[in-house]
């Protein structure tokens, strides 16, 4: 592929137009006319150019999306050039479900069994995380979307809320939820556990515990290896012999001897209504070294995977500590690919939407290229820089289409 069509190249092959045209036939918003200029699949690359190139204005993406474009098949030369407002009025047309779609339509977990630092034995490590998105002071935002604090501690921008799956060992996000800031991570997350797979272990902060989310997570099959909350009682139901030990995990609503009675049933080994509690497997460590106010700190894990056999405290640990990939795919969104302590261009809820849908989408495409060339070197993902493949993608992004400046 020549220098010149790298950036679209990274976009095209990893989000094919026939996921577009699929995406906008199923929300029937075709093109009205044949000939048009903007066309909804040349909307839906230039709302993703919009996300790669956050400080150029809408005229001057244009000139560099559709130029590559072209060379794909997805632009015809004797189109005028789109202007600022046409390209507003066509994202209003596109929607956000479009957007939303493409997504879903392309993420997927990218890691191979070579992929290194994307597996605990058989399973595919993921991590859930949330993080907040800055957005123009609009009326229309504020009222769709709402301010983080209030009073005299209340955000300077409104804010959506973002909560992710991300793949640890390539950084990938596969699945999203989006809402407003009064949506808490619990409720977005409770969206995407239903999407977990039985080969996939998820690892997740302690904020994100309840019972009722520990039990959606554990009906869809996946392992899971979660930090508990402080609070949680964890009786011993039986110590194993790597020193970790088997506890139970029972529904708040239940207390007092029916509460003692369902432990009794766990040291007996009698089967447990999974309405009420759930076997769980206790790795309690602490990081002396670490820094900060967490120097010392007891760390308690609580896992799925019952036998130490099929996986070690040790291995535990370490998968744990890949939970923080998904913090480092948070910042390459957000300091690096949006640029740090700027927000969105829409002043619109419906294109709030589509440009978090097509930002995602772009990361996406960034981390698929940025696995496959670490595959290709047998390194892992981790060692090629985001950063400086971010700026070859935005760099070689040069080509324009035939049309007059």
């Amino acid at each position: 592929m020549a220098p010149d069509q790298v950036s679209l190249g990274v976009l095209v092959s990893a989000v094919p137009r026939d996921v577009i045209d699929l995406a906008v036939a199923a929300r029937g918003v075709g093109a009205k006319r044949s000939g048009g200029t903007l066309p909804p699949h040349v909307v839906a690359y230039l709302t993703m150019g919009l996300c790669l190139f956050p400080d150029d204005d809408y005229e001057e993406v244009a000139m560099k999306v559709t130029g590559s474009l072209s060379r794909f098949g997805c632009w015809d030369a004797s189109w005028q050039a789109p202007t600022s407002s046409g390209i507003t009025q066509a994202r209003k047309r596109l929607g956000s479900a479009v957007l939303a779609d493409v997504f879903e339509g392309v993420a997927q977990p990218v890691a191979t069994v070579d992929t290194r630092g994307a597996w605990l034995r058989h399973w595919r490590l993921l991590a859930i995380d949330g993080f907040d998105v800055d957005l123009p002071d609009s009326r229309d935002n504020a009222e769709a979307f709402g301010y983080a604090g209030s009073g005299k501690n209340r955000s300077a921008f409104p804010k959506a809320r973002v909560v992710a799956l991300a793949e640890c060992g390539t950084h990938a996000f596969v699945a999203a939820e989006v809402g407003a800031w009064s949506q808490g991570e619990a409720t977005l997350a409770a969206r995407l556990y239903p999407r977990l797979h039985p080969d996939e272990l998820l690892t997740a902060d302690r904020n994100f515990y309840s019972f009722d989310a520990w039990a959606a997570a554990v009906r869809t099959g996946a392992a899971l290896l979660w930090r508990a909350p402080t609070q949680l009682r964890l009786p011993v139901v039986a110590v194993l012999s790597d020193g970790t030990y088997v506890s139970v995990v029972i529904n708040p609503a239940i207390r007092g001897a029916h509460r003692e009675r369902i432990i009794a049933a766990a040291c007996a080994g009698t089967e447990l209504d999974p309405d009420e509690a759930h076997l769980v497997r206790v790795v309690e460590y602490d990081v002396p070294d670490r820094d900060g106010n967490g120097t010392g700190e007891l760390i308690v894990l609580l896992s799925t995977i019952l036998d130490p056999a099929q996986a070690r405290a040790d291995e535990l640990a370490a998968a744990y500590h890949g939970r923080w990939e998904e913090e480092t795919a948070n910042d390459q969104l957000k300091t690096h690919l949006r640029g740090p302590g700027r927000i969105l261009r829409s002043r619109l809820p419906e294109l709030v939407r589509q440009e978090i849908w097509a930002w995602l989408t772009v990361h996406y495409a960034l981390s698929v290229l940025i696995a496959r060339a670490a595959e290709a070197a047998d390194i892992d993902p981790d060692r090629i820089s985001f950063t400086r493949t971010l700026r070859l993608v935005r760099r070689t992004a040069t080509g324009t289409a035939a049309f007059p400046p």
